[in-house]
């Protein structure tokens, strides 16, 4: 299984969207600032994720939300996941 996920810093009022296989170690990563980009806005919270067959799968749906370039729609995304 992949994972496609959204986290939300409070400190930097910041969502990250990104794609992995193992959930729960990703983001234990952001949280001890593991990614340069991430480690600014620690801690962060999960918010959403969807799940998927394979990573490809899960990062192809990664570019599309990114490619969105809207923080819209990654809310009402979260807001629709509650």
């Amino acid at each position: 299984m992949a994972y496609l996920y959204i986290i939300h810093s409070e400190k930097l009022n910041k969502y990250y969207v990104g794609a992995c296989i193992n959930l729960e170690r990703r983001i234990y990563e952001h949280n001890i600032g593991h990614s340069k980009f991430t480690s600014t806005g620690i801690p962060w919270m999960l918010k959403y994720t969807e799940q998927f067959i394979d990573l490809l799968a899960a990062k192809k749906r990664e570019r599309q939300i990114k490619n969105m370039k809207s923080r819209k729609y990654i809310e009402a995304l979260i807001t629709r996941h509650l």
